[in-house]
C-alpha cells in the first residue's frame, strides 16, 4: 500500500466494540449519505432523523462538499501539504486524502476518530500516492492529548511547517464551555500558517425542523448543541478569518459542483481561518 506510515493497525477487538443494538451517529451519517456501511438500528435512527427534518440530508451533502473545498484551498492556495482531521468517519469517497493529494501529490494526512467500526474500515484510508503519506490515529479529540501524543502525529506531522486541522460535523457533539478549549488544545501544537477548518450546525434557518432533530438526539443520549452565527464565530478569536468569516457551508467559497440549495435546507456554518 504505497503511501501509507509504514505502520500495522491494530484493530484488535474493533468489531468487539461495535454495538449494533444502539445506532451510532457515524453510521447513522453514513444512512443520510446513501452509504451501506450501517445496520438496521442505524437506518431505523436517520430514518426518524428525516421525518424530524427532512433537509437533514441535504446538510449531509453539503458537508461532504465542504470539506472537499476547505482541504483544496489551503492545498492550492497557500501550499500547505499537511492535514490533521478529526472525525473521519466512514471512508466515503472522495476522501480528505484523494482531495488533498490531487492538488499536492506529497500531502500528508493523519485521520482521527474513536468509532470501532470507522477503526475497522481505516484500511480504505491508508491509500495514499506515492509521493505523499496517510495514518489514522484511533482517539477521541475530547482528549486532545492521545491525538497530540499519538506517534502518526509526531512523527508524521513537521511542527516547523503548516498543518490545516479540520473539525467537521463533530463540534454539535461537544457542549460547552469545553468545546473551544478542545479545539484550542488541538491547534495550539500547530505552528503559524496553520489553518482551521470547522463546520457546526446551527437551527438559525429551520429552527423547528432542526430543534426536533437535535432533541432526538438527546432522548438517545447523545449530546447535540445548535450554535448561532455568533458562537461559531467565537472558535475563531484571536486567527484570521478566510472570508466570508462565517456562512452556511453552500456559501463557503462554492465551486462548480456546488448545485442550487435553498437556506432554510443548510442547518450548519462553516468556517475557515489562519492562525498568525
Amino acid at each position: 500500500m504505497a503511501g501509507h506510515d509504514g505502520g500495522a493497525i491494530d484493530r484488535t477487538g474493533a468489531m468487539d466494540r461495535v454495538d449494533t443494538t444502539r445506532a451510532h451517529t457515524a453510521r447513522a451519517y453514513d444512512y443520510l449519505l446513501g452509504g451501506k456501511d450501517h445496520y438496521p438500528v442505524d437506518a431505523e435512527a436517520g430514518a426518524a432523523l428525516i421525518a424530524d427534518w427532512p433537509a437533514i440530508r441535504v446538510t449531509a451533502r453539503q458537508n461532504r462538499l465542504f470539506i472537499q473545498r476547505v482541504v483544496r484551498y489551503p492545498a492550492r492556495e497557500a501550499g500547505v501539504r499537511q492535514f490533521l482531521g478529526i472525525g473521519t468517519g466512514l471512508p466515503t469517497s472522495p476522501n480528505l486524502h484523494e482531495v488533498a493529494q490531487r492538488e499536492r501529490p506529497d500531502a500528508v494526512v493523519v485521520y482521527v476518530d474513536n468509532d470501532p467500526i470507522v477503526l475497522a474500515h481505516a484500511q480504505a484510508l491508508l491509500t495514499s500516492s506515492p509521493e505523499g503519506r496517510t495514518a489514522y490515529v484511533d482517539a477521541d479529540m475530547r482528549r486532545p492529548e492521545t491525538i497530540t501524543e499519538s506517534e502518526a502525529f509526531r512523527k508524521l506531522l513537521d511542527r516547523k511547517q503548516p498543518v490545516a486541522l479540520t473539525i467537521i460535523g463533530m463540534l454539535h457533539f461537544i457542549e460547552p464551555p469545553a468545546d473551544r478549549l478542545l479545539v484550542r488544545r488541538l491547534l495550539d501544537p500547530l505552528p503559524s500558517g496553520s489553518f482551521l477548518a470547522i463546520s457546526a450546525a446551527t437551527a438559525d434557518f429551520a429552527p423547528d425542523e432542526v430543534d426536533r432533530a437535535a432533541a432526538r438526539y438527546r432522548s438517545k443520549g447523545v449530546p447535540f448543541v445548535t450554535r448561532d452565527r455568533e458562537q461559531v464565530a467565537a472558535f475563531l478569536d484571536g486567527l484570521e478569518p478566510i472570508e466570508p468569516e462565517v456562512a452556511q457551508l453552500h456559501r463557503r467559497r462554492p465551486g462548480p459542483e456546488q448545485t442550487a440549495v435553498a437556506a432554510a435546507d443548510i442547518g450548519s456554518y462553516g468556517a475557515v481561518a489562519r492562525k498568525p
